[in-house]
């Protein structure tokens, strides 16, 4: 049944059905959550992901990438030597926040809070199995932001033995900006969203990515 769900909600992303708008955030969140996505489309240095269609990368430096749609920029951040070190983490609910939420399911963890960013607007952070994604959006489009960023990190899988060979053969010490997964950004009075290029710009099949 959490398949067929998981299913039907990528469709209604593609076709743009409103299907998703009448659903409650924590019902797209948990349902997400407990569907096991198989499938990666998107490869990189020792991790992959689903990319669903529609998104594609825009940028991507270290284990930082920039994607994005029709309408918004997700922030994707992959936190390899928290993942490597099996850092924990403990999150408190922000009652003050538009939602907050712990995540967990199967020994993975995390959060995703939403907070008002600017007028309309608004931060979602969502951090699950030592990766993160950010996108500023407008309300109207929550919900459907919220989807699409947990089918992306919902589906991120790690290679342990590509990890570990990378860490012991660098000099690589975190993320190049020191950027932390675990800090909820919104409860600042600052946002903190790189959005550097990279030197070649990537541009492919949504479908694939390599």
């Amino acid at each position: 049944m959490k398949r067929i769900f998981l299913l039907c909600m990528l469709v209604m992303l593609v076709t743009g059905c409103t299907s998703i708008k009448s659903s409650e955030i924590s019902s797209i969140v948990n349902e997400t959550l407990s569907s096991v996505i198989n499938i990666t489309n998107t490869n990189r240095n020792g991790y992959s992901y689903y990319l669903p269609r529609g998104i594609s990368v825009k940028s991507t430096k270290s284990f930082n990438e920039r994607l994005e749609d029709d309408l918004y920029q997700y922030y994707l951040y992959v936190d390899v030597v928290s993942y490597n070190n099996k850092t924990s983490f403990k999150y408190i609910k922000n009652n003050k926040a538009y939602f907050s939420s712990n995540l967990e399911n199967n020994g993975k963890y995390g959060y995703i809070e939403i907070n008002n960013y600017t007028n309309n607007q608004y931060l979602i952070e969502i951090m699950y199995n030592y990766a993160k994604i950010e996108v500023v959006v407008y309300e109207e489009d929550i919900k459907d932001v919220i989807a699409n960023a947990m089918a992306i990190i919902s589906s991120v899988t790690y290679n342990d033995n590509v990890i570990v060979k990378y860490l012991a053969n660098s000099s690589f010490e975190g993320n190049e900006e020191g950027f932390n997964i675990f800090e909820v950004v919104g409860r600042n009075s600052y946002l903190q969203i790189t959005d550097e290029e990279t030197t070649e710009e990537e541009k492919k099949d949504p479908d694939y990515i390599n």
